[in-house]
């Protein structure tokens, strides 16, 4: 007999924000997760890195250590803390700030031990998982130019508890070898980066770029819009009206909040887009009317006005 009551999971559709300003950028980055090896180490260590023009996520698992970042105030991270990086200077950890800024680095950890193994030894166990994010394009890193070198998030944090869930996770992953482990690590590594940006969107008083659309309702709605419909002639007007505020107090907050004036994060976002649609086959004119130019030329003397050079001479640089 049918039915005339139907589930509503059958009757509704739930769509999910296809243009979500964080998934939007993720998307143009095209970054490969990459994870390193733990660092399971005791008694007194240290290892330093080279500057890392991408992004790093850090969990301590175990015990503590301090992070030194050239040009930072050393930071002490315990059980429990994350730490992202972006685009750092050479930097250290170490069982000591004297340790983590050492250059002497061409030598093992004292003590290293395999994550595999159980047992440790002797003294106090430091025990640090990482995710590298590391672009693909030369120009993505652009993307994340808002990012501080360091951000860190405390185990007792609101974030730092759901971070840990996640981590738990990440870290089992990382232990095992099961079968779709490194679609696991991939999704779980996203995850945890997706967080980690909203923490810092959510406590910084820095302009965050297109991170803004997670911290501010006014500000994030225009942001959404942007990407929503990049070619679309925007104006002033009509973007105050979609964050609710008025002209004035819309373009003083954006600028604040974003670090460049609407209209310019229009033309920026636009020029990231070509950038990605100059890697396929499309023609220019077609590019620069998916973008929102009326013509070939109008497209080619923004771009060469933002990236520097023209549509034709970028597309001949990624073939070289």
């Amino acid at each position: 007999m049918e039915s005339s009551n139907v589930y509503r999971s059958s009757s509704t559709e739930v769509t999910l924000d296809a243009h979500d300003p964080i998934r939007d950028v993720l998307a143009l980055a095209r970054p490969q997760t990459v994870t390193p090896v733990p660092l399971y180490a005791t008694a007194q260590w240290g290892a330093q890195f080279a500057p890392f023009p991408h992004i790093k996520l850090g969990v301590m698992v175990e015990g503590e250590c301090w992070l030194c970042v050239d040009g930072l105030e050393p930071l002490f991270l315990n059980t429990g803390d994350f730490y992202l990086l972006g685009n750092p200077p050479p930097y250290g950890l170490g069982s000591s700030i004297e340790e983590a800024r050492a250059r002497a680095s061409d030598g093992p950890l004292r003590k290293e031990i395999s994550a595999s193994r159980p047992e440790i030894s002797q003294g106090p166990v430091t025990y640090t998982c990482s995710v590298d994010f590391e672009f693909q394009d030369s120009d993505a890193s652009t993307l994340f130019s808002s990012l501080p070198p360091a951000v860190l998030v405390k185990a007792d944090d609101t974030d730092g508890r759901l971070l840990w869930n996640i981590a738990t996770l990440l870290v089992h992953e990382m232990e095992t070898q099961k079968a779709g482990r490194s679609l696991v690590l991939e999704h779980l590594a996203q995850i945890l980066l997706v967080h980690m940006l909203r923490s810092h969107a959510g406590s910084s008083h820095e302009p965050l770029g297109w991170l803004a659309s997670v911290a501010d309702d006014g500000i994030g709605a225009a942001l959404r819009a942007v990407h929503a419909a990049p070619r679309h002639r925007w104006t002033l007007e009509e973007l105050a009206k979609i964050a609710m505020m008025s002209r004035s107090a819309f373009a003083a907050d954006f600028r604040k909040r974003v670090g460049r004036p609407p209209l310019d994060y229009l033309i920026e976002w636009r020029m990231q887009l070509a950038r990605a649609a100059l890697r396929t086959e499309d023609s220019l004119a077609a590019i620069a009317e998916t973008i929102g130019y009326q013509s070939e030329s109008a497209f080619s003397t923004a771009f060469r006005r933002v990236v520097g050079m023209s549509p034709r001479e970028f597309r001949v640089s990624l073939r070289g």
